[in-house]
C-alpha cells in the first residue's frame, strides 16, 4: 500500500482516493488525475492497495473493489456484471465502447472538470463540445485498450506501440529491475496522462473550435470560388476536416466539397483533397493520376497550368506558386 505526499486537511480528516497497487495502467492513472483536477479533491491522497479494509476507508475508489456505485464513489469496471458504456449511462452520447475507470470518472465528473479548466463564464456549448471531443479522441481509446476491445477486425498491417496506454505501461518496472516499487512511477504516470489530457483540452478549446467559423465562412463563399461549389478557399490555415464533415451535413452541402485551397508558410498555395472520412487516407476525388509524383516545370507542362510545384505520389495534395494556379489545378481535376 502506498500513501505518498499526505496532506492533512483543516479538519484533521484524511481524504483518500483508492486504487489498486502493483502494475498500473493508463485508465486508473488518468482517473486519479482527473479527480484531483477538481478543487474539492485536489488534496486527496492516492492510496494504492487491494486490501478490502484499506479500500473501504477510502472516500473514492477507482479500478478496484468490484463495484460500480456512483452514490458511494466506487468506480470499478472489472466485475462480471459490468458492461456500461457512455451510451448506456448517458443515452444522448453515441459511444458504445465499454468504460474503464477513466471513462467512468470522465462520465461523472468530466463536464465539471472541463468547465473548471476553461474558467468562469465558459460557454456551455464549448464545454460540451470539448467534453465530447476529448472523450472521442482520448478517453475512448483508453477505455477500449484497457478492456481489450480491438480497434478493427482482422490483422493489422503494422503495429502501433506508442499510444498513451503503451507509454504508461512502459513506466512500470521491468521484470529484471532490482527496484520493483511502483509508487513514484505511478505518480509519473499520472503526470504523463495529465499532460496529455490538458493538451487535448487546450487544443480543442483554443485551436480546433475557433476554426469552425472559418470553415463555415469558406463553405458559404464556395460558389464564388468555383461555380461547381466543390472547391473552398481557407483564407487562414486551421484544422478543417472535422468541421467540414459536420458542417456539410448541418448546411446540407451538395455536391460535397472535393478540394480545399490554402496558402502554405512559404507563400505558395496548396490544393488538398477532402478525404472520404476524417481519419481516412482515401480521397473523395484524388488529383489526376498522371500528375502524381511529378514536380515543377514538368508538372506545369503536363497539366498546362503555370506555376505548378508538385503533386504527391498518392494524389491527396498538390501545390502551386499562386492561388489562381492552385484553383486551376482543382478545376482541371474536377473535369478529368
Amino acid at each position: 500500500m502506498s500513501q505518498p505526499n499526505k496532506k492533512p486537511r483543516e479538519d484533521g480528516d484524511w481524504k483518500q482516493i483508492g486504487t489498486h497497487d502493483g502494475t498500473f495502467h493508463c485508465d486508473e492513472a488518468l482517473a486519479c488525475y482527473l479527480l484531483r483536477k477538481l478543487p474539492r479533491y485536489r488534496d486527496y491522497d492516492i492510496v494504492r492497495s487491494r486490501k478490502p479494509d484499506v479500500l473501504a476507508a477510502c472516500d473514492i475508489v477507482v479500478d478496484v473493489g468490484g463495484q460500480y456505485d456512483p452514490a458511494t464513489h466506487r468506480y470499478d469496471h472489472h466485475q462480471r456484471t459490468f458492461n456500461e458504456t457512455m451510451n448506456s449511462l448517458s443515452p444522448e452520447k453515441p459511444w458504445v465502447t465499454k468504460l474503464s475507470s477513466a471513462g467512468l470518472v470522465y462520465l461523472h465528473f468530466g463536464q465539471e472538470i472541463i468547465a473548471h479548466m476553461l474558467g468562469d463564464g465558459a460557454d456551455k456549448k464549448l464545454c460540451n463540445v470539448v467534453y465530447n471531443k476529448v472523450y472521442q479522441n482520448l478517453i475512448e481509446e483508453i477505455d477500449a485498450i484497457d478492456n481489450g476491445v480491438s480497434q478493427f477486425d482482422g490483422t493489422p498491417r503494422y503495429l502501433m506501440t506508442t499510444n498513451l496506454s503503451a507509454r504508461v505501461g512502459r513506466l512500470n518496472p521491468a521484470w529484471n529491475e532490482a527496484d520493483q516499487d511502483t509508487t513514484e512511477r505511478f505518480h509519473k504516470a499520472m503526470a504523463m496522462v495529465g499532460e496529455e489530457f490538458e493538451d487535448r483540452v487546450r487544443y480543442y478549446s483554443q485551436a480546433w473550435w475557433p476554426g469552425r467559423k472559418l470553415v463555415r465562412d469558406a463553405l458559404e463563399a464556395r460558389h464564388g470560388v468555383d461555380q461547381s461549389g466543390q472547391v473552398i478557399v481557407m483564407e487562414q490555415v486551421c484544422p478543417w476536416k472535422e468541421h467540414l464533415f459536420e458542417l456539410e451535413q448541418e448546411m446540407q452541402v451538395e455536391p460535397s466539397i472535393k478540394y480545399v485551397l490554402y496558402a502554405d508558410q512559404n507563400g505558395n498555395w496548396r490544393v488538398q483533397c477532402v478525404p472520404m472520412e476524417t481519419q481516412s487516407f482515401q480521397s473523395r476525388l484524388p488529383l489526376p493520376e498522371d500528375w502524381r509524383g511529378v514536380r515543377d516545370d514538368e508538372l506545369s507542362k503536363l497539366s498546362g497550368i503555370d506555376g505548378c510545384v508538385f503533386v504527391h505520389a498518392s494524389g491527396f495534395i498538390g501545390g502551386n506558386k499562386t492561388r489562381q494556379g492552385a484553383l486551376l489545378m482543382a478545376q482541371r481535376a474536377l473535369q478529368m
